[in-house]
């Protein structure tokens, strides 16, 4: 039988801090959204001022991030580039910049999805709440 890491509340509540600093350092109004590997919510924060919206849009980077095992910004660019078919994929949203997963030993063990500011500072704050875990 096969083991891997998983996301602890302790761990959501790391994440989420330090991606919320990052966010407050910078004056930056998003919704910080963490989910586990399969993409189901554990965790989401709208802070003060973000848009309605992206509390739709971070969870949908974040799950995208999970199940692709990799940055959405992999998909915002093969889009960009003209691969417009991808869009056709069942069940993957968030194809914006913004969504990373979080890689421990190998495994993919959930991924963060934010949204508010542009795409490059959203996942600016991702990779500040992944770091809080030292991985």
């Amino acid at each position: 039988m096969n083991s891997k890491p998983i996301l602890s509340l302790d761990d959501l509540k790391r994440i989420a801090a330090a991606a919320e600093a990052e966010a407050q350092a910078n004056k930056w109004a998003v919704t910080i959204a963490i989910v586990d590997d399969g993409g189901h919510l554990l965790w989401l924060q709208r802070l003060d001022g973000a848009a309605p919206v992206s509390a739709h849009i971070a969870p949908a980077k974040a799950r995208t991030a999970a199940m692709g095992r990799r940055e959405t910004k992999v998909y915002e660019d093969m889009i960009n580039q003209g691969r417009t078919s991808f869009l056709s994929v069942p069940a993957v949203e968030g194809l914006l910049e913004g969504g990373v997963p979080i890689m421990a030993d190998g495994h993919c063990i959930g991924a963060i999805g934010v949204s508010g500011v542009k795409s490059t500072e959203d996942a600016q704050v991702c990779k500040a709440g992944i770091a809080a875990l030292g991985l």
